[in-house]
């Protein structure tokens, strides 16, 4: 059997500081766009940030939660896992594009 070391109680610090940043990429986004006053699109875009940062949040917690500190190797990510991570961090960077824009 393998020592796992540290690598374990590395990955999930990554998932913690990723969700970090997902947070105020999306706080930052809803801030800037109910900035100049509420209206339908507003409200529109902060509840699209508001719901990209909790799926992104739901796949990392659950990714948090599977990581064992006393295995060799976590369980795999699931492919419906990965794509929801994957179109999360896409969409919160489109976020973060529209900020600077």
């Amino acid at each position: 059997m393998r020592d796992p070391g540290l690598q374990p109680a590395r990955t999930r610090l990554a998932w913690r500081r990723t969700t970090l940043s997902c947070t105020v990429a999306a706080v930052l986004a809803t801030k800037t766009v109910l900035h100049g006053g509420i209206g339908p699109l507003g409200i529109v875009a902060a509840a699209l940030c508001l719901l990209v940062w909790l799926g992104f949040l739901a796949v990392a917690h659950r990714r948090i939660t599977a990581l064992a500190l006393h295995e060799a190797a976590p369980p795999p990510l699931s492919r419906r896992g990965a794509t929801m991570a994957a179109l999360c961090t896409v969409a919160l960077a489109v976020f973060a594009a529209a900020l600077v824009v």
